[in-house]
């Protein structure tokens, strides 16, 4: 084998093994967004229709559309725990994947986080909550 195959070779390797550990990074980052997740904060109704705002404790807002399912006309203005899945999983992970790189480069302030929510179960922890 000539000193050039073995450069070669060696250039293919490093670069699959990068590839193969970016991969992995991003599965499980990905698949950490998608989860049930479990968000406190105080829920509110919005204009019209069927639709809340939920403002969990850590800033992020979540709108979610009621459903037979779940009361959440009897939650407004409690403070609540939501549990629930994430809509549209793979655009929400996109965006806020952007605002990370956005907030990162210093380009915005903050990368609080915004999305729809589908909710399962839901709870008051407080009679009343800040708005």
């Amino acid at each position: 084998m000539t000193k050039l195959s073995r450069l070669l070779l060696c250039v293919v390797l490093a670069a699959l093994t990068t590839a193969w550990a970016v991969a992995q990074d991003s599965d499980s980052d990905a698949k950490s967004k998608s989860e049930v997740r479990s968000i406190t904060g105080c829920l509110t109704k919005a204009e019209g229709g069927n639709e809340y705002l939920l403002t969990a404790n850590d800033g992020s807002t979540w709108e979610i559309h009621g459903n037979s399912a779940v009361d959440l006309a009897s939650q407004v203005n409690h403070t609540v725990e939501a549990k629930g899945v994430v809509s549209h999983t793979k655009m929400h992970n996109m965006k806020e994947d952007a605002k990370d790189v956005a907030k990162d480069s210093g380009m915005k302030n903050s990368n609080t986080e915004h999305g729809h929510l589908k909710v399962t179960d839901v709870r008051s922890v407080g009679d009343t909550c800040q708005r």
